[in-house]
Order: structure tokens, then sequence, then C-alpha cells
């Protein structure tokens, strides 16, 4: 079993928004896989599940808002049992560029809120990260740049990642290994 987990915040005003690529990129998957999200208030997030090649998924997006999404990430891990080698967090990443995709076994939070809390909550930086890129403004400060919808072109830029997410999904849940999926979908 596994745990494929988009981050973002809830709510209308927050789709679109950099912050949200995580979101973006499950709910690409998710269509492409017909999985319909129900809330969950106990778990604290949308859940929908896909079963690819004999193994079953949760995906998650987590309603907690970005800075507290380890609630609902332990929530799910706890309830249903699942090993940490078998949770893919997907989230932003403001020290890559717009659009790339870089996968990582491990590793610390890098300031991203989101990350600190899911490491608080498991206990671990041992987690699988797929982090797509979304830039950093000179001039805007961070908070109101990763809550800024992106702009059209911008937009442009995010499809194929949001495209190789998918795939890495999709392999991660079929069981290739996690250093193969990188290889193949990590941009260099």
């Amino acid at each position: 079993m596994k745990l494929i987990v988009g981050l973002g915040n809830p709510g209308a005003q927050y789709e679109q928004t950099r912050h949200n690529v995580g979101f973006m990129a499950i709910d690409t998957f998710a269509n492409e896989h017909n999985a319909i999200f129900r809330l969950e208030p106990k778990l604290k997030g949308m859940l929908a599940s896909v079963t690819l090649n004999g193994t079953k998924a949760f995906l998650l997006k987590p309603m907690t808002f970005m800075n507290l999404s380890g609630e609902s990430v332990k929530a799910v891990k706890d309830y249903y049992k699942i090993a940490i080698e078998d949770i893919l967090i997907i989230s932003d990443d403001l020290d890559s560029h717009n659009g790339r995709v870089r996968l990582r076994a491990e590793g610390s939070a890098g300031g991203h809120n989101g990350h600190k809390n899911i490491i608080a909550h498991l206990g671990t930086e041992e987690y699988k990260r797929i982090k797509i890129g979304i830039g950093r403004s000179e001039v805007i400060p961070v908070i109101d740049w990763v809550l800024q919808k992106f702009n059209k072109d911008e937009l442009a830029e995010i499809e194929p990642a949001l495209t190789k997410a998918k795939s890495a999904i999709e392999d991660f849940i079929s069981g290739v290994p996690f250093n193969k999926i990188s290889s193949l979908y990590s941009c260099k």
C-alpha cells in the first residue's frame, strides 16, 4: 500500500497558486485514473484511492493548510499502517526555476513549512519527494509570491512538470525503484 500526498492550501482562493502545485500534480494524476476525492474529517484531508498493477495507493490532499500538513499525513499513515518508504510527498520548490522537477529520496525541509511539519510529525526526513519548481521573485516577498496565482505563461511551463509528476507517481505505485524514477523524471 502506498500514500501519495500533494501539498497545498484548501479553498478556492488558493487554486492555481504557486504553493498549491502539489495539489495540481495529484489532481492531474487523479483525473487520469478517475480517482474521486472525498473529505475524511478524522484524517484531516481529502482522500481518494487507486489500484495500479495490483498495488493500492491512497491519494491525499491535506485540508490543514500547508504549515500543518504533517497532521493529516501522520493520521493517514497511522490509520492505514503505511510504511515511511511507501510515502511520496509532492510540493512546490522555491529554489528551482518554474516547472523544474526534482525527485529526492530524503532530505531536510529546505525552509518549506509543509515539509517541516511533516518531518516533525513523522519523526524522520527519510520520505520520498517530488519537488516542482515555482521560482523565486527578486522583488515580491516569499509569502506573497507563493500565494500568488500562476500567470498564463507560467502555467504553460508548469504543465510538463505535472505530466512528469503523474508518470513518476504511476511508476512509484507500480514498484519501480525510486532511484530509477528519479533518473527518469528529475530535470538536470
